[in-house]
């Protein structure tokens, strides 16, 4: 048994001010990332110096990248293979003078395309549905051109560098509405006029990228940091997996399943199919709550919420009951790799479903509390700054909007001997 614990309101923890976008955090956008300075406080009040952190939904390393920073070595997790790609660059030490020489190298190739009299040199274009619906068909060739000057570089650490500002210029040069992380094409009215710099975007990550990776190989301890595609819901487990077990984890995992909340495969999809990576299309069928359960919640601090939702919109419910299931799976996996004297921090959302609340962190504590973790408290932190949704369309009905998050809960348990 566990004794109820405190949940309260700390404004220290918005950050409100604060740069998120340091070291090498600026790599990439990505939706719903944690912001560093939750982990990093956190670290300095659970971590110690020499242990393990453990992220089984690690996204692109937002924990991981502030346990090298702290001194603790680290293993994260992710079943999206573009964003292990983006996590696995933040961490890795690459040897600038070894960096900056390729860069050059790339910059003097693409600076002689961008201001030469030669057309843009033709390069292999990946077979993907609807490439033209979009792209360009200028930016097509721009883009192949650009991976394929990419694919030539032999040093694999500088080659994924280079990919990772590729893959956020893919986005930026298409057709896609910026404004939002699902796919939606830009109004045919603006079409005629959309005319992006690619090769000048694709020089402005790298810059930004560098400062940063710069910033962050000046302060890294001397750790171990490494990323697996091990899916807890399923029951793998990661690897590599210290004696004794993790001692703490930072995460945050999705808000529910990615059809209705946050769209993560959505919004990778168009630079994993131009760089081949596997399930392009499938990672929100994959991740949690993708498919919908033949087991059943009861008796769970959500299962009266999902009843009321059932009551209004039973298909709705069994995609909220999925997302649970598949939560309490893999929270059952995961504390199989803690130590016994393991502290557990998940950032969560409460969010609202057909208007009902469904109180995730109430759910995280309960499934801990089944593995004997106890509860030590619940900081309630306002959102200024994480990029999502904060209104959705419960009734789908055009026009109709209702509030989904403006806080997350920081649910903090702690095993003991």
């Amino acid at each position: 048994m566990h004794t109820v614990n405190p949940k309260y309101q700390d404004k220290s923890w918005d950050f409100r001010t604060a740069d998120t976008k340091e070291y090498t955090h600026c790599f990439h956008t990505y939706p719903a990332m944690m912001i560093p300075q939750i982990a990093r406080k956190l670290l300095n009040q659970y971590g110690m110096e020499g242990e393990w952190l453990f992220d089984p939904y690690c996204g692109t390393g937002t924990s991981l990248v502030e346990a090298s920073l702290f001194g603790m070595h680290s293993v994260g997790c992710d079943i999206n293979p573009l964003v292990r790609l983006i996590a696995t660059t933040k961490l890795m030490f690459i040897p600038l003078d070894i960096l900056d020489s390729e860069l050059k190298k790339l910059d003097k190739v693409l600076f002689q395309v961008e201001f030469g009299t030669d057309k843009v040199p033709d390069a292999p274009i990946p077979k993907i549905p609807n490439l033209d619906y979009w792209f360009s068909e200028e930016i097509i060739k721009s883009i192949a051109y650009l991976l394929d000057c990419i694919n030539k570089v032999e040093d694999q650490a500088v080659r994924n560098f280079l990919t990772v500002a590729f893959s956020e210029t893919v986005r930026e040069v298409s057709y896609t509405r910026t404004s939002t992380f699902k796919l939606h094409r830009i109004p045919a009215e603006k079409l005629e006029n959309f005319n992006p710099d690619i090769f000048g975007t694709f020089r402005k990550k790298l810059n930004r990228n560098r400062q940063g990776l710069a910033a962050y190989l000046e302060k890294r301890k001397d750790v171990e940091a490494s990323i697996c595609d091990a899916n807890t819901v399923n029951g793998e487990l990661p690897m590599p997996c210290p004696l004794g077990g993790y001692n703490l984890v930072i995460t945050s995992p999705p808000y529910g399943d990615s059809h209705t909340t946050v769209a993560y495969g959505q919004f990778s999809r168009l630079s994993a199919e131009w760089l081949g990576l596997p399930n392009a299309r499938k990672i929100d069928r994959l991740a949690m709550g993708g498919q919908n359960s033949r087991e059943t919640l009861a008796g769970t601090p959500v299962s009266s919420a999902i009843k009321k939702i059932s009551s209004i919109d039973e298909k709705r419910a069994r995609e909220v009951s999925a997302f649970y299931i598949d939560l309490e799976h893999s929270i059952s996996s995961a504390v199989k790799t803690l130590s016994q004297r393991s502290t557990i921090c998940y950032v969560v959302g409460n969010r609202r479903v057909k208007d009902v609340t469904l109180p995730t962190d109430e759910f995280v504590v309960f499934a801990f509390g089944k593995h004997g973790f106890s509860h030590k408290e619940t900081i309630v932190r306002n959102i200024p700054n994480k990029r999502m949704p904060l209104k959705n369309s419960p009734s789908n009905v055009a026009g109709q909007t209702s509030t989904t998050m403006h806080e997350e809960n920081i649910v903090i348990c702690q095993r003991t001997d």
